[in-house]
């Protein structure tokens, strides 16, 4: 019995936390994917309802946003921020993933850390694609827990790099 005991403890340690139950990964999948290649349009509201967010980008601070939605740099930002999420939501709901799910945004938190980016900002980003994707695919009580739950777990390790 004190080894079945001994083998379970070292089988919850080895594996590391459950980043997400499966059926959450789910929803989240299926909600993403039907708003994941609108990237200027979800970039562009961020800065639009958080201009202080616009101002942590020195290539964006400043600048007319209705101007800047235009542009390659935007565009090509855009897309950057969404591929993030994109390889966060597909290394979701494998255990095996978690020393790279914890890497990327350890490196995510160190970036930001390095421009200022506060925790509240983070959170306001987060308010923000949450409304639009809430605009965009059908809502509910499960998804909105799944998103949240996304959320808090991604910026458990990123808040862990910001001042």
């Amino acid at each position: 019995m004190k080894f079945f005991v001994l083998s379970l403890f070292f089988a919850v340690v080895i594996a590391g936390p459950l980043w997400m139950e499966a059926n959450d990964v789910s929803l989240i999948r299926h909600s993403w994917d039907k708003v994941k290649t609108n990237e200027v349009e979800i970039l562009y509201l961020i800065f639009k309802e958080n201009p202080s967010i616009q101002a942590k980008f020195a290539a964006f601070a400043g600048k007319d946003l209705e101007t800047l939605k235009g542009t390659a740099p935007f565009a090509e930002h855009a897309n950057r921020i969404i591929s993030l999420i994109n390889r966060y939501i597909d290394l979701l709901g494998d255990d095996g993933n978690d020393a790279t799910i914890k890497a990327i945004l350890e490196e995510m938190g160190e970036k930001h850390a390095a421009r200022g980016v506060t925790k509240d900002q983070f959170e306001a980003f987060k308010v923000t694609v949450l409304n639009y994707l809430k605009s965009h695919v059908e809502w509910n009580d499960a998804l909105g827990k799944a998103w949240d739950t996304a959320f808090d777990k991604m910026y458990s390790i990123v808040f862990t790099k910001l001042h």
